[in-house]
Formats: structure tokens, C-alpha cells, sequence
């Protein structure tokens, strides 16, 4: 364990600058790297699942920038990830659309507007590209699925721990946690209780 809490990732979240702000059953934590990276953690008080993790993304000759979400739902400014369409093309409600979350055993991907049934579905492994390939049989959607958890904790991604299912033309991919991840989400936790809360809240705190 004391290895695994040596990683690079590891130090950077103990190091970085944090502020943390409770509202209802959320708490909320403001992350300022040592490299002047952003990011925001929103965790659920009761069940202490991790809900979102966003990052700040610098925008364009300097002016305000974006939230690039890498777990759970788009910022209220963020606009959807649209797979297969630029950023100038109108949204189509029939293109899919790809969201993360975070459960307490399970990291999961979510994908809507996939009408194929479950056996057209080919999910594997691929520790090569340190990702997750979803094919189909019809050849019709091909997408990589980066695991970043992963990758932070050096981690092999294993093939058994891949289940996958389909309802609703949505399908679900979850990855079992490793017990790695599992101590160190456990293990963060109780350190981010260390953090002391901002006892009031700004009005462009309660948005995000």
C-alpha cells in the first residue's frame, strides 16, 4: 500500500493547493496543481462515491476558459459529448453520446443512441493503447475508452473485470475496481475530511 500511495498521482492530489465547500449532501473540493492545473471533485456525503471530476481547461488568448468533465455529468456551461460531430455541427439526439460515472465498486461508461443488441457488441481489453476497444459486428460505432484510474496508479487494465450490458438502446460497460483503487479511493477520502470547509458559499461556487 505504501507503494501505491508513492505515485505521481498520488503526491500531486497531497500537494496541490485545496478549498472545499459543503452544500446539501455534496462536498466539494477545488484543486490547484503545483503545474497551475484546475480541477473539481463533487463527492456524495452519505455513500463518499466520487460524483464528478472536471478540469479546467485554459481557454484561448487567455481568456476564460472551460470544464473539460472526465466523470459524471456536463458542467451547467458545458456543452454534451457528441460522439462523431465537431463542435460545428448542430447536435443530433440520435448521435451517441458518451457519459462517465463512478460507483462505489464499479467505474462506468454510459452510451445512449446504440440501438444494436448486446451480442453485436465486442468489448476487450487492449493494455498496448492503455484503453478499453468497443466494436460491432455490423461495423457501424468503434470507440476507445481511456481509463485514466488506471493509468494513475499504473495499473493493468484485465479483461475479467469487464462486464457489459444493454437496455434502453444505451450501452452500460462497467470495470470492476481493482483493490488498489478501491484502498486509495477509501484512503482520499479520509484525507479530503482534513480540509476545512468554506463556511460561505459564493454565488459562482453554487453552479458548478
Amino acid at each position: 500500500m505504501l507503494v501505491l500511495w508513492n505515485t505521481i498521482w498520488y503526491r500531486s492530489l497531497l500537494d496541490a493547493e485545496k478549498s472545499c465547500l459543503k452544500e446539501d449532501k455534496l462536498k466539494k473540493i477545488h484543486y490547484k496543481f503545483q503545474d497551475d492545473k484546475e480541477m473539481v471533485e463533487e463527492y456524495n456525503v452519505d455513500t463518499q462515491v466520487l460524483l464528478r471530476r472536471a478540469w479546467k481547461v485554459k481557454g484561448k488568448l487567455g481568456g476564460e476558459g472551460k470544464w473539460d468533465v472526465e466523470i459524471g455529468d456536463p458542467m451547467p456551461d458545458a456543452t454534451p459529448h457528441i460522439e462523431g460531430i465537431g463542435a460545428d455541427f448542430m447536435e443530433s439526439k440520435d448521435q451517441p453520446k458518451l457519459t462517465r460515472r463512478n460507483t462505489r465498486i464499479n467505474l462506468e461508461w454510459r452510451i445512449r443512441n446504440l440501438p444494436y443488441p448486446i451480442e453485436t457488441y465486442s468489448v476487450s481489453a487492449n493494455n498496448d493503447e492503455r484503453c478499453i476497444v468497443i466494436r460491432t459486428t455490423n461495423k457501424k460505432y468503434f470507440k476507445r475508452l481511456q481509463v485514466p484510474e488506471l493509468d494513475r496508479l499504473n495499473l493493468p487494465i484485465e479483461q475479467g473485470n469487464i462486464q457489459c450490458s444493454h437496455s434502453f438502446n444505451t450501452l452500460i460497460i462497467a470495470y470492476k475496481k481493482p483493490q488498489q483503487l478501491l484502498d486509495m479511493d477509501k484512503e482520499w477520502y479520509l484525507e479530503l475530511n482534513r480540509v476545512k470547509p468554506i463556511k460561505d458559499i459564493p454565488n459562482d461556487c453554487k453552479t458548478q
